[in-house]
């Protein structure tokens, strides 16, 4: 096995390698005047099994079409089995047409990576079982909400918090967490506008007074849904408010917003960088790669 640090991944590629004892081949990845991508690899990865990392947050088009270049690349190398580690997977919010005529995004991304010489899929946390179904390519999605509980329960002392799931979806990542917190859990019911992507939360009674709440979801992205959900958790006399999330995105100025809401901490993993990303992913991904061994 070989390991291929994309450039949207590469302190975390050089981690999973250093954790698996496997070569990582480096690469050369620059841009063109006009904005064209070039990928080369420097390394032999004939008749190997080729670990691609590369997470593909924004900006998505250019890490996904990254993806592409160093997956086909490899496999007309002669690599023997490709395997992408993509522990931010975007465009698996669309898992389906909502409105009439939209594309399903996931599906076509899908189809790219299959045409790129992709035969095997690692991600973490993907937003639904049915992403995962739609790419038609063997796929995993691993859970990171042990970590991060984990992480809040032993450095920051948050054990016995509630664990909250912003929708009914998210309900299972709660009750993930709430094994590890100890605090119980429960779910608030939000709504988001198909046209607008506004949120709405709904007033919901929860056994939270003077307690410590802990948001889990799997991105936040503009953070409506953390701002929102903070609100109505301070107005039922929530004492701590904190946000744990997989994938922070946190476009623009969300983590202020957040912060402004009343809202004590943001915690993430490291799939996306930013600087609330501070629980790392290198070994459960290692865990599931040694079966590639």
């Amino acid at each position: 096995m070989k390991v291929i640090p994309g450039p949207a991944s590469r302190k975390l590629g050089l981690r999973l390698a250093e954790l698996l004892g496997a070569e990582a081949v480096p690469i050369t990845c620059k841009h063109f005047p006009d904005g064209e991508s070039y990928v080369r690899l420097d390394g032999s990865v004939e008749g190997e099994t080729v670990v691609i990392v590369q997470s593909t947050y924004p900006p998505q088009d250019k890490h996904l079409l990254e993806l592409c270049l160093m997956a086909d690349t490899a496999k007309d190398l002669g690599a023997e089995r490709v395997v992408a580690v993509v522990p931010y997977l975007a465009y698996a919010r669309q898992d389906k047409r909502f409105l009439s005529g939209e594309a399903v995004s996931i599906r076509t991304v899908g189809k790219l990576l299959r045409a790129a010489g992709v035969d095997k899929l690692i991600t973490i946390d993907i937003h639904s079982d049915e992403a995962l179904k739609a790419l038609g390519i063997e796929a995993v999605s691993l859970s990171a909400v042990p970590l991060l509980a984990r992480y809040l329960a032993e450095e920051k002392g948050l054990g016995g918090a509630f664990a909250l799931a912003p929708d009914r979806g998210a309900l299972e990542r709660a009750e993930q967490a709430s094994k590890i917190l100890g605090g119980g859990f429960g779910w608030l019911h939000k709504e988001r506008s198909r046209i607008t992507g506004e949120v709405r939360v709904e007033e919901k009674a929860l056994d939270i007074s003077g307690r410590t709440v802990i948001i889990f979801d799997d991105i936040i992205s503009t953070g409506g849904t953390i701002v929102a959900a903070t609100e109505v958790l301070k107005k039922q006399g929530a004492a701590r408010v904190y946000a744990a999330c997989t994938h922070p995105l946190l476009v623009n100025d969300a983590l202020k917003r957040i912060l402004a809401s009343g809202c004590d901490g943001v915690v993430g993993t490291d799939s996306v960088p930013s600087s609330v990303s501070v629980v790392p992913v290198a070994g459960l991904l290692a865990r599931e790669l040694r079966d590639e061994l």
